[in-house]
């Protein structure tokens, strides 16, 4: 549905359809150009020339170039954040992605620090406090909460982490354009959905945090966004985009990731890839983990 386009030659058809049914062998799991000896669910494919992304020295250098070519002049406009983005599998590469950015780009970057805090029904408050410093809960990240330490400029594409105001298009996942920064709340411009060009303010708000390893419940006061130069696999769900760059610095780790990374994209000529092996080199191969036996079991048709 994301590749239907009209006005095509009948060249381009006959593209558009060898990469659709591409995409789908992939997320069937159909495709395996290397076998992977020890995981009956997983195999590496061999990933299209014309898809592949030239790394002559950073990685991460390579796959911004490409997806934001000329971003220290266009970091202002809206228009050119809205249909690009660079997925990959982890967080950790995410704010990597996004620190890389964030310092090649003009502009004074501000830096929004949480306050962490611990709720316990516990009497011994006390101890809690000398085995969990704060200082310790405010290196922790959780899924679905923003990091103690944001780094914004003004023209940061950043994404909301909660529903805020669904009649305002602030849901979980809407992408924004930030457009002032002051120390409690964000003045920002709706990129995606239905809302496109309005301009909101973000607050802060509390996260509380259940982790089945802390016998406490954590309470972060912090913006709920992240910034979006770069975006995780799993969160780039549903997100349509006319260029996409997948970034596997480390390959997926769960059922149809890869899929889901490869059909964000509107047109063929839209993706690129960069794929590393385990040293840390480019390689030609990204691995698919697809779950052949539970795809068996659905029924046809």
């Amino acid at each position: 549905m994301r590749l239907s386009v009209e006005g095509l030659s009948p060249y381009q058809k006959d593209e558009l359809r060898q990469f659709a049914e591409w995409i789908l062998l992939i997320g069937d799991g159909q495709i395996c150009d290397l076998a992977v000896s020890d995981d009956h669910d997983a195999a590496f494919i061999k990933i299209p020339c014309e898809l592949q992304v030239e790394v002559i020295d950073s990685p991460i250098a390579a796959i911004v170039s490409t997806i934001y070519p000329d971003i220290e002049r266009a970091h202002l406009d809206p228009f050119y954040f809205k249909d690009r983005a660079i997925v990959t599998p982890k967080n950790l590469t995410v704010s990597e992605i996004n620190n890389f950015i964030l310092d090649i780009i003009p502009g004074h970057k501000y830096n929004f620090l949480s306050c962490d805090s611990i709720q316990t029904t516990s009497g011994d408050i006390d101890n809690i406090d000398l085995l969990y410093p704060i200082e310790f809960i405010n290196q922790l990240d959780f899924n679905g909460v923003p990091q103690h330490s944001i780094s914004l400029k003004i023209g940061t594409p950043i994404m909301l982490l909660r529903n805020l105001s669904p009649s305002a298009g602030l849901c979980n996942g809407t992408r924004l354009i930030v457009t002032q920064l002051a120390e409690r709340i964000i003045e920002a411009q709706i990129i995606t959905g239905s809302n496109i060009g309005d301009r909101v303010f973000i607050p802060r708000i509390v996260f509380p945090v259940n982790d089945k390893k802390c016998p406490f419940t954590i309470k972060r006061r912090q913006f709920p966004i992240r910034p979006c130069y770069a975006m995780t696999i799993n969160k780039s769900q549903g997100q349509s985009l006319k260029i996409v760059g997948v970034f596997l610095k480390e390959q997926v780790f769960s059922h149809g990731q890869l899929y889901v990374a490869l059909s964000r994209v509107t047109s063929k000529n839209g993706l690129k890839i960069i794929s590393l092996d385990h040293e840390g080199k480019p390689s030609c191969y990204a691995k698919n983990i697809v779950y052949k036996d539970i795809i068996q079991l659905l029924p046809k048709g």
